[in-house]
């Protein structure tokens, strides 16, 4: 927007006239007090002022907005009939003026000036653009690098942790199958068992971030019931964690049509997170729902919770609450990879959760969807 800046309404008009004529956001001011006020509470790309004004000449007002923060970048040309001195036209450029031009005005002089003037700042706002983009750019590729540094560095931890275990079973095998002791044998081998799946797990999630990466990532979409799904799930579950008592509530019956192995890779990820962030419980509500032909699955459990301002990045790769990294295991890519399934089925997914109170992880995904982003 323009502010034009004159003691005499006739000036104001006619100059207002030709510049809304070449569709230019025109506001007036009859005097420099006005001015400032206009100012503070509007902002102004290019402000027209009048030099010689009675009360604060244009000089004066140059110079007060030139100590306004939000003024700033507005740029000042002057107009004057009787100032004309070089010692004025100095004093005019020295107060932050842009241009000083005597009157009488030639308006297509003037026209040509402002449209120089707006093409400049137009130029130079998109520079600006350009370049908080490229650094904003330049620090998120820092972020990441930073990211990917932690990461090699927790998988190459949390991938030691069961090898190492493995080898120490391993070694009391030995010495155990030497004494005979049977009992004491199938104790280290189911021990070193678990271990192996742990090891398993953590492979095939970095085998996926990797297809996820590469966009080979695939689905064998087909028909199911997402309660014989369930039910399929909470056994695997109850194995390890008998002490967890699983409740399936809504809806029952619906058939769903899509990847039934991730569906349950996703589950088994919300239903595993679960139990690891809520010590101390041992309830955990799966929440099934119909909602416009598409269905809802909430895993709710009643643990630690989530603050609000670290929700939106749950989903994010390599990702770990602060608060809780030091305490619980995990490379920070299972919810990274139940996301990007979820949303290469043309589904949605979320957390609603409460810092103290549990978290529910949820994912909404159509009927019949073909979607499949690969």
């Amino acid at each position: 927007m323009i502010l034009i800046v004159d003691d005499t309404p006739e000036n104001l008009i006619s100059l207002k006239r030709v510049l809304e004529r070449h569709n230019f956001e025109v506001d007036t001011a009859s005097s420099g007090e006005e001015a400032l006020k206009k100012v503070l509470k509007n902002e102004y790309v290019l402000i027209i002022l009048d030099v010689q004004m009675p009360g604060m000449d244009g000089f004066e007002v140059a110079e007060a907005i030139s100590g306004y923060s939000k003024a700033k970048e507005t740029a000042i040309i002057f107009l004057s009939a009787v100032n004309k001195e070089l010692k004025f036209i100095t004093r005019g450029y020295s107060s932050g003026g842009l241009d000083y031009i005597t009157k009488p005005v030639d308006m297509d002089i003037l026209l040509l000036k402002v449209k120089t003037f707006y093409r400049i700042y137009e130029q130079s706002r998109k520079l600006i653009e350009i370049q908080k983009a490229l650094l904003d750019e330049i620090e998120y590729r820092k972020q990441a690098e930073r990211k990917k540094d932690e990461f090699i560095s927790i998988a190459s931890h949390e991938l030691k942790t069961p090898l190492t275990s493995v080898k120490g079973y391993m070694q009391l095998l030995g010495r155990s199958v030497e004494k005979g002791d049977i009992p004491t044998v199938k104790k280290h081998l189911e021990k070193a068992q678990i271990q192996l799946e742990k090891l398993h797990e953590l492979i095939a999630d970095l085998l996926d971030i990797s297809k996820i990466e590469s966009g080979k990532l695939k689905f064998n979409k087909k028909t199911f019931i997402i309660d014989e799904l369930l039910d399929s799930v909470i056994d695997i579950i109850r194995q390890s964690n008998p002490e967890f008592n699983i409740i399936i509530k809504g809806q029952k019956g619906i058939e769903v049509y899509a990847d039934e192995m991730r569906v349950e890779q996703v589950i088994i990820n919300f239903l595993t997170n679960a139990i690891k962030y809520s010590p101390g419980t041992d309830e955990i509500h799966i929440n099934v729902d119909l909602i416009d032909n598409k269905i809802y699955v909430g895993v709710r459990d009643f643990g630690i919770g989530i603050a609000a301002d670290q929700q939106k990045s749950v989903f994010d790769k390599f990702y770990r609450v602060e608060e809780t990294s030091i305490h619980f295991q995990g490379l920070g890519i299972g919810l990274f990879i139940t996301a990007e399934i979820i949303k290469r089925h043309g589904g949605e997914i979320g957390v609603k959760s409460t810092l103290g109170e549990g978290s529910e992880f949820y994912f909404i995904l159509p009927l019949n969807s073909d979607t499949d982003a690969d």
